[in-house]
């Protein structure tokens, strides 16, 4: 799975963070990464755990971001590296559950 994005300068995820000087939170990356995730498996999946998430580059307005994913050796494990212009901004591990379905009896 791949995507790119850009997050523009406007995006409530800059707001107080911080006044003068914005990036964008590492936990903004983090859901780009879920949601792509969600949307490939049709929302049918909830984030459940994170693991050896590094943050290497700090992301400005208006950068572009480059987000891939790849399965891992268990169902339900992706990797996942996020870059901007080459450069490496985010990769770690997310780890996923499929949501139960609810039926009325």
């Amino acid at each position: 799975m791949a995507a790119s994005v850009t997050t523009a300068a406007h995006s409530p995820w800059f707001s107080g963070h911080f006044p003068d000087d914005p990036i964008l939170p590492g936990i903004a990356q983090l859901k780009m990464v879920a949601d792509l995730v969600a949307k490939s498996k049709q929302g049918n999946v909830r984030m459940t755990g994170l693991s050896r998430v590094k943050f290497r580059k700090i992301v400005r307005p208006e950068e572009v971001l480059d987000i891939h994913v790849t399965c891992g050796n268990k169902k339900d494990q992706y990797n996942f590296k996020i870059t901007s212009g080459g450069e490496d901004v985010c990769s770690g591990w997310m780890y996923f559950t499929e949501n139960e379905t609810i039926t009325n009896k």
